[in-house]
Protein backbone atom coordinates (compact mmCIF):
# COMPACT_ATOMS: atom_id res chain seq x y z
CA UNK A 1 0.00 0.00 0.00
CA UNK A 2 3.05 2.45 1.04
CA UNK A 3 4.21 1.29 -2.63
CA UNK A 4 1.20 2.52 -4.09
CA UNK A 5 0.54 5.88 -2.66
CA UNK A 6 4.33 6.78 -3.19
CA UNK A 7 3.30 6.55 -6.71
CA UNK A 8 -0.07 8.28 -6.42
CA UNK A 9 2.02 11.42 -5.05
CA UNK A 10 4.34 10.91 -7.86
CA UNK A 11 1.17 12.05 -10.19
CA UNK A 12 1.54 15.42 -9.13
CA UNK A 13 4.40 15.58 -11.51
CA UNK A 14 2.10 14.47 -14.49
CA UNK A 15 -1.10 16.69 -13.27
CA UNK A 16 -2.03 19.86 -15.26
CA UNK A 17 -1.47 22.76 -13.50
CA UNK A 18 -4.67 24.76 -13.88
CA UNK A 19 -7.74 25.75 -11.21
CA UNK A 20 -9.34 22.77 -9.44
CA UNK A 21 -12.84 24.03 -9.41
CA UNK A 22 -15.05 21.56 -9.54
CA UNK A 23 -17.96 21.07 -12.32
CA UNK A 24 -21.26 22.03 -11.74
CA UNK A 25 -23.98 19.64 -11.79
CA UNK A 26 -25.64 21.80 -14.38
CA UNK A 27 -22.73 21.93 -16.85
CA UNK A 28 -22.68 19.51 -19.54
CA UNK A 29 -19.30 16.82 -19.99
CA UNK A 30 -19.75 17.73 -23.26
CA UNK A 31 -19.16 21.38 -23.53
CA UNK A 32 -16.06 21.61 -21.01
CA UNK A 33 -12.81 22.46 -22.11
CA UNK A 34 -9.99 19.21 -21.73
CA UNK A 35 -7.97 20.70 -19.15
CA UNK A 36 -11.09 20.93 -16.59
CA UNK A 37 -12.28 17.43 -17.46
CA UNK A 38 -8.50 16.42 -16.71
CA UNK A 39 -9.36 17.79 -13.00
CA UNK A 40 -12.93 16.41 -12.40
CA UNK A 41 -11.31 12.66 -13.48
CA UNK A 42 -8.54 13.52 -11.01
CA UNK A 43 -10.69 14.11 -8.53
CA UNK A 44 -12.03 10.75 -8.76
CA UNK A 45 -9.13 9.12 -8.75
CA UNK A 46 -8.67 10.55 -5.59
CA UNK A 47 -11.35 9.57 -4.33
CA UNK A 48 -10.80 5.66 -5.62
CA UNK A 49 -14.03 6.38 -8.07
CA UNK A 50 -12.18 5.16 -10.96
CA UNK A 51 -15.40 3.74 -13.07
CA UNK A 52 -16.33 7.69 -13.13
CA UNK A 53 -12.28 8.73 -14.19
CA UNK A 54 -12.07 6.27 -17.03
CA UNK A 55 -14.65 7.10 -18.43
CA UNK A 56 -13.91 10.87 -18.52
CA UNK A 57 -10.59 10.32 -19.48
CA UNK A 58 -11.98 8.37 -22.53
CA UNK A 59 -14.08 11.31 -23.24
CA UNK A 60 -10.66 13.75 -23.05
CA UNK A 61 -9.40 11.10 -25.37
CA UNK A 62 -12.45 10.97 -27.71
CA UNK A 63 -12.91 14.64 -28.14
CA UNK A 64 -9.57 16.64 -27.96
CA UNK A 65 -7.08 13.40 -29.11
CA UNK A 66 -4.65 16.45 -29.83
CA UNK A 67 -4.58 17.90 -26.79
CA UNK A 68 -1.55 17.40 -23.99
CA UNK A 69 -5.11 15.99 -21.96
CA UNK A 70 -5.40 13.46 -23.97
CA UNK A 71 -1.80 11.85 -23.64
CA UNK A 72 -2.03 12.46 -19.82
CA UNK A 73 -5.48 10.33 -19.62
CA UNK A 74 -3.69 7.71 -21.25
CA UNK A 75 -1.43 7.47 -19.22
CA UNK A 76 -4.17 7.69 -15.71
CA UNK A 77 -6.09 5.16 -17.57
CA UNK A 78 -3.14 2.86 -17.87
CA UNK A 79 -2.28 3.79 -13.78
CA UNK A 80 -5.79 2.90 -13.18
CA UNK A 81 -5.17 -0.64 -14.56
CA UNK A 82 -2.06 -0.61 -12.35
CA UNK A 83 -4.25 0.21 -9.39
CA UNK A 84 -6.78 -2.15 -9.93
CA UNK A 85 -4.37 -4.77 -10.25
CA UNK A 86 -5.30 -5.05 -13.91
CA UNK A 87 -1.46 -5.49 -15.03
CA UNK A 88 -2.25 -6.94 -18.45
CA UNK A 89 -4.39 -4.31 -19.46
CA UNK A 90 -1.95 -1.91 -17.88
CA UNK A 91 1.12 -2.96 -19.88
CA UNK A 92 -0.46 -2.95 -23.12
CA UNK A 93 -1.54 0.68 -22.57
CA UNK A 94 2.10 2.15 -21.17
CA UNK A 95 3.86 -0.01 -24.59
CA UNK A 96 1.04 1.84 -26.72
CA UNK A 97 1.72 5.32 -25.07
CA UNK A 98 5.71 4.19 -25.03
CA UNK A 99 5.61 3.82 -28.75
CA UNK A 100 3.18 6.74 -29.47
CA UNK A 101 4.89 8.94 -27.49
CA UNK A 102 8.31 8.55 -27.42
CA UNK A 103 9.35 12.18 -26.47
CA UNK A 104 6.79 12.67 -23.65
CA UNK A 105 7.98 14.91 -21.03
CA UNK A 106 7.13 12.14 -18.60
CA UNK A 107 7.87 9.10 -20.58
CA UNK A 108 10.02 7.64 -17.80
CA UNK A 109 7.42 7.85 -15.44
CA UNK A 110 5.21 5.40 -17.96
CA UNK A 111 8.53 3.05 -18.00
CA UNK A 112 9.05 2.59 -14.33
CA UNK A 113 5.34 2.00 -14.02
CA UNK A 114 5.42 -0.22 -16.67
CA UNK A 115 8.46 -2.52 -14.95
CA UNK A 116 6.79 -1.81 -11.22
CA UNK A 117 4.06 -4.09 -13.04
CA UNK A 118 6.22 -6.34 -13.94
CA UNK A 119 8.12 -6.45 -10.41
CA UNK A 120 4.19 -6.56 -7.84
CA UNK A 121 3.89 -9.78 -10.09
CA UNK A 122 6.80 -11.37 -8.62
CA UNK A 123 5.12 -14.27 -5.59
CA UNK A 124 8.02 -16.52 -5.48
CA UNK A 125 11.04 -18.00 -7.04
CA UNK A 126 9.67 -21.04 -7.25
CA UNK A 127 6.92 -19.41 -10.06
CA UNK A 128 7.58 -18.88 -14.27
CA UNK A 129 10.46 -16.45 -14.09
CA UNK A 130 8.76 -14.44 -17.04
CA UNK A 131 7.75 -11.28 -15.10
CA UNK A 132 11.32 -11.72 -13.59
CA UNK A 133 13.16 -10.96 -16.99
CA UNK A 134 10.08 -8.61 -18.01
CA UNK A 135 10.76 -6.80 -14.98
CA UNK A 136 14.57 -6.77 -15.02
CA UNK A 137 14.39 -5.76 -18.45
CA UNK A 138 12.21 -2.83 -17.58
CA UNK A 139 14.37 -1.29 -15.23
CA UNK A 140 17.17 -1.14 -17.09
CA UNK A 141 15.69 0.60 -19.84
CA UNK A 142 15.11 2.88 -17.41
CA UNK A 143 18.57 3.25 -16.38
CA UNK A 144 19.45 3.60 -20.10
CA UNK A 145 17.44 5.90 -21.17
CA UNK A 146 17.20 8.34 -18.30
CA UNK A 147 19.71 7.81 -15.77
CA UNK A 148 19.10 11.31 -14.33
CA UNK A 149 15.56 10.47 -13.70
CA UNK A 150 14.21 10.25 -10.05
CA UNK A 151 12.84 6.98 -10.71
CA UNK A 152 16.77 5.40 -11.56
CA UNK A 153 17.51 5.38 -7.84
CA UNK A 154 14.50 3.04 -7.12
CA UNK A 155 15.49 1.22 -10.19
CA UNK A 156 18.51 0.41 -9.41
CA UNK A 157 17.21 -1.38 -6.25
CA UNK A 158 14.54 -3.22 -7.74
CA UNK A 159 17.04 -4.62 -10.03
CA UNK A 160 18.99 -6.02 -7.13
CA UNK A 161 15.96 -7.41 -5.86
CA UNK A 162 15.15 -8.98 -8.97
CA UNK A 163 18.15 -10.49 -9.43
CA UNK A 164 18.20 -11.80 -5.90
CA UNK A 165 15.02 -13.47 -6.74
CA UNK A 166 15.67 -14.85 -10.39
CA UNK A 167 19.41 -16.70 -8.28
CA UNK A 168 16.85 -18.31 -5.80
CA UNK A 169 15.13 -19.99 -8.79
CA UNK A 170 18.36 -21.23 -10.26
CA UNK A 171 19.11 -22.24 -6.63
CA UNK A 172 15.80 -24.09 -6.42
CA UNK A 173 16.05 -25.83 -9.47
CA UNK A 174 19.88 -26.66 -9.05
CA UNK A 175 19.23 -28.61 -5.75
CA UNK A 176 15.93 -30.35 -7.28
CA UNK A 177 18.39 -31.52 -9.78
CA UNK A 178 21.09 -32.88 -7.14
CA UNK A 179 18.18 -34.57 -4.76
CA UNK A 180 17.77 -36.50 -8.41
CA UNK A 181 21.23 -37.00 -9.05
CA UNK A 182 21.09 -35.28 -12.23
CA UNK A 183 24.49 -33.09 -11.36
CA UNK A 184 25.14 -32.36 -14.59
CA UNK A 185 21.80 -29.85 -15.13
CA UNK A 186 22.44 -29.16 -11.27
CA UNK A 187 25.87 -27.64 -12.41
CA UNK A 188 24.78 -25.52 -15.35
CA UNK A 189 22.00 -23.53 -12.89
CA UNK A 190 25.05 -23.65 -9.99
CA UNK A 191 27.35 -21.88 -12.80
CA UNK A 192 24.65 -19.30 -14.05
CA UNK A 193 24.07 -17.90 -10.11
CA UNK A 194 27.94 -17.67 -10.19
CA UNK A 195 28.42 -15.36 -13.47
CA UNK A 196 25.55 -13.84 -13.93
CA UNK A 197 24.01 -13.21 -10.02
CA UNK A 198 27.36 -13.24 -8.34
CA UNK A 199 26.89 -10.60 -5.76
CA UNK A 200 23.30 -12.31 -4.59
CA UNK A 201 23.49 -13.98 -1.32
CA UNK A 202 23.10 -16.99 -3.40
CA UNK A 203 26.70 -17.25 -5.07
CA UNK A 204 28.94 -18.79 -1.25
CA UNK A 205 26.27 -21.53 -1.72
CA UNK A 206 26.33 -22.08 -5.51
CA UNK A 207 30.44 -22.32 -5.28
CA UNK A 208 29.69 -24.87 -2.44
CA UNK A 209 27.17 -26.76 -4.26
CA UNK A 210 29.82 -26.54 -7.19
CA UNK A 211 32.45 -28.62 -4.55
CA UNK A 212 29.99 -30.96 -3.39
CA UNK A 213 29.02 -32.36 -7.45
CA UNK A 214 32.81 -31.83 -8.59
CA UNK A 215 33.66 -34.17 -5.23
CA UNK A 216 30.49 -36.64 -5.90
CA UNK A 217 31.37 -37.11 -9.58
CA UNK A 218 35.33 -37.61 -8.82
CA UNK A 219 36.64 -34.43 -9.92
CA UNK A 220 38.40 -33.31 -6.87
CA UNK A 221 40.95 -31.10 -8.36
CA UNK A 222 37.84 -29.47 -9.46
CA UNK A 223 36.41 -29.92 -6.25
CA UNK A 224 39.30 -28.45 -4.28
CA UNK A 225 39.72 -25.18 -6.15
CA UNK A 226 36.03 -23.91 -6.06
CA UNK A 227 36.77 -24.76 -2.00
CA UNK A 228 39.72 -22.52 -2.75
CA UNK A 229 37.61 -19.98 -4.33
CA UNK A 230 34.90 -19.87 -1.16
CA UNK A 231 37.91 -19.83 1.16
CA UNK A 232 39.11 -17.05 -0.51
CA UNK A 233 36.20 -14.94 -0.88
CA UNK A 234 33.75 -16.25 1.47
CA UNK A 235 36.35 -17.41 4.83
CA UNK A 236 33.41 -16.37 7.61
CA UNK A 237 30.29 -18.22 6.11
CA UNK A 238 28.82 -21.32 6.78
CA UNK A 239 29.54 -22.75 2.88
CA UNK A 240 33.64 -22.18 3.49
CA UNK A 241 33.29 -24.46 6.81
CA UNK A 242 31.30 -27.07 4.49
CA UNK A 243 33.52 -27.11 1.62
CA UNK A 244 36.34 -26.91 4.42
CA UNK A 245 35.18 -30.42 5.81
CA UNK A 246 34.11 -31.73 3.02
CA UNK A 247 37.33 -31.63 1.11
CA UNK A 248 39.68 -32.29 3.69
CA UNK A 249 37.56 -35.60 5.50
CA UNK A 250 38.72 -37.81 3.18
CA UNK A 251 42.51 -39.09 4.03
CA UNK A 252 43.04 -36.22 6.06
CA UNK A 253 44.40 -34.17 3.10
CA UNK A 254 47.10 -32.12 4.61
CA UNK A 255 48.35 -30.20 1.45
CA UNK A 256 45.21 -29.14 0.96
CA UNK A 257 44.63 -27.98 4.45
CA UNK A 258 47.81 -26.05 4.13
CA UNK A 259 46.95 -24.62 1.02
CA UNK A 260 43.46 -23.15 2.40
CA UNK A 261 45.31 -21.34 5.48
CA UNK A 262 47.86 -19.69 3.06
CA UNK A 263 44.60 -18.34 1.23
CA UNK A 264 43.31 -17.13 4.34
CA UNK A 265 46.10 -15.61 5.70
CA UNK A 266 47.05 -13.84 2.44
CA UNK A 267 43.96 -12.34 2.35
CA UNK A 268 44.14 -10.70 5.77
CA UNK A 269 47.79 -9.73 5.25
CA UNK A 270 49.36 -12.71 7.66
CA UNK A 271 52.70 -14.58 7.47
CA UNK A 272 51.69 -18.07 6.69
Amino acid sequence: MTKKIFLIISLSLIIISCNSKKIKNTEKVESLPPEVLYIQAMDNVKNNKYTEAIVIFESIEKKYPLSNEAVQAQIMSGFIDYLTMEYESAIFKFNRIIQKYPSHKNIDYVYYIKAICYFEQINHEELDNNSNIQSLKSFNQILTRFPNSEYAKDSKMKIVLVKENMAAKHMDVGRFYMENNKFIAAMNRFKKVIDEYSTSKFTPEALYRLVEIYYKLGMIEDSKKTASVIAYNYPDSKWYNLSYNLITEEKNNKSFIGKIKKIINKKDGKKP
